[in-house]
C-alpha cells in the first residue's frame, strides 16, 4: 500500500503496480465470486472479473429482463447462472449487487447463506451504514467489504475494454478471517480499478449520495436548465442555447479538465474566457454552498436514505420513475440536445 500526498493531505492507495493482477488471481484463485444483481453494476464487474480469470457466476431471478440480459453476455445458465438461491450457496464471496431498495427486500435471502468464512461485497455503504433503517446486519464470522467504482457500471465495462481503469474506493467494515484486505483488494483490481483508495461505508455512502445529488446529477441539470432557460427567455435559439450550455462543456472542455486540471483548461481557452471564469466561479461556489451544506446535512441525518428507501419500495416505481424521466426527456433543452448530437460528424 503506497502513501501519496493529495494536497497536503496524505492518503492510502493501492494501485495495479504494486497488487498486480496476478496477485489477485492468486489471492481468489479458491474462491467462487456469485454476482447477485446484474443491474447497473453487475455486468461490468462481473464481465471484467470473468475476463481477468477470476471464477465468477451469476445469481439473478429467471425469467426476468436481467436473466435474459446476462445470457445476452454469455452466461450459461446451469454452468455460470443460477437462480438466486443457488448462487449463494455456490459461493465463497457474495458480490451484493442489487439496488439499495432491492437489497432490503432480498436480505432475508442471503442471511440464509452466509456462513462462516465467506465475504459479503458490497459497492455502496447504504445498506450497512444505515442498518436501522434497511435491517441489513451481516453475522460476526463473514468479512464484509466494499469496492465503490467511480463512475457507472457501463463505464467501468468500456474502460476496461479501452485498456483503462476506473478508480474505485474500498472499505473494509469487518474482517472475521484476518485476509479482508487481500480479499477487497483483489476484487478490486479485478473489476477493473485504475487505483483503490481507502474509505469507509459511512464515508462513502455520505459522499455518494451528496455527490449524486450535487455535481454529478442532480445540481448539474439544476445549472443546465438554470442557463438554458436564461438564454432562451433572452432571444438565443435552441441549438445555440444547448451547444453554449452542453455540448461545449461535455465535448470540449471537460476532457481538458480531465487531462490536465481546471487551471489548464482555463490556459487552454481564450483570455476573454480566462477573465470571465476568474471572476464568476466564486459567486457561483458562494450561491451554491448552503445548498451543498443542507445537502450534506440530509444525507448525514439519514433523510436522504429513508426517501430514497420510501421511494423505491413502491409497488409503482418504476412507473413514476419512467414518467419523471420522460417530462426530462422531452424537454425543450433535451430535445435539442437529441437533435445536436445526430449533427456531430461521427453521426454522419
Amino acid at each position: 500500500m503506497a502513501t501519496i500526498n493529495f494536497g497536503g493531505v496524505e492518503e492510502k492507495v493501492v494501485t495495479r503496480e504494486e497488487f498486480s493482477l496476478e496477485k489477485a488471481r492468486e489471492v481468489m484463485k479458491d474462491e467462487t465470486i456469485a454476482v447477485i444483481g446484474y443491474g447497473v453494476q453487475g455486468p461490468g464487474q462481473s464481465l471484467n472479473l470473468k475476463d481477468n480469470g477470476f471464477n465468477v457466476i451469476v445469481g439473478q431471478r429467471k425469467a426476468s429482463k436481467t436473466w435474459d440480459k446476462a445470457i445476452a453476455d454469455g452466461w450459461v445458465p446451469g454452468e455460470t447462472l443460477f437462480e438466486i438461491e443457488e448462487a449463494l450457496d455456490r459461493a465463497t464471496v457474495i458480490q451484493y449487487l442489487l439496488s439499495d431498495a432491492g437489497q432490503i427486500a432480498v436480505w432475508p435471502t442471503v442471511q440464509k447463506y452466509l456462513k462462516p468464512g465467506k465475504a459479503l461485497y458490497f459497492s455502496h455503504g447504504f445498506g450497512i451504514t444505515y442498518k436501522e433503517r434497511t435491517n441489513i446486519v451481516p453475522p460476526k464470522d463473514v468479512d464484509v467489504i466494499l469496492v465503490a467504482p467511480k463512475g457507472s457500471g457501463t463505464s467501468l465495462r468500456r474502460m476496461f475494454l479501452e485498456g483503462r481503469g476506473l478508480n474505485s474506493s474500498y472499505a473494509i467494515f469487518q474482517d472475521a478471517t484476518g485476509k479482508a484486505f487481500d480479499r477487497v483488494v483483489a476484487l478490486g483490481i479485478g473489476v477493473g480499478s485504475g487505483y483503490l483508495f481507502e474509505t469507509t461505508f459511512k464515508r462513502e455512502v455520505y459522499s455518494d449520495l451528496t455527490g449524486e445529488r450535487g455535481t454529478l446529477m442532480g445540481c448539474i441539470q439544476g445549472i443546465f436548465a438554470a442557463q438554458y432557460d436564461t438564454l432562451r427567455e433572452n432571444g438565443h435559439t435552441p441549438s445555440e442555447a444547448f451547444n453554449e450550455t452542453v455540448e461545449e462543456l461535455t465535448q470540449s472542455l471537460m476532457p481538458l479538465v480531465a487531462e490536465n486540471g481546471m487551471d489548464w483548461m482555463y490556459a487552454n481557452t481564450s483570455t476573454t474566457a480566462q477573465r470571465g471564469a476568474l471572476d464568476w466561479w466564486k459567486p457561483f461556489r458562494d450561491a451554491t454552498k448552503p445548498v451543498f451544506e443542507k445537502l450534506y446535512k440530509e444525507v448525514a441525518a439519514g433523510n436522504e436514505a429513508q426517501r430514497s428507501i420510501d421511494s423505491n419500495s413502491q409497488d409503482d416505481y418504476r412507473v413514476k420513475l419512467d414518467a419523471e424521466l420522460k417530462e426530462l426527456r422531452e424537454s425543450e433543452m433535451w430535445r435539442a440536445g437529441t437533435a445536436v448530437r445526430k449533427l456531430r460528424p461521427e453521426n454522419n
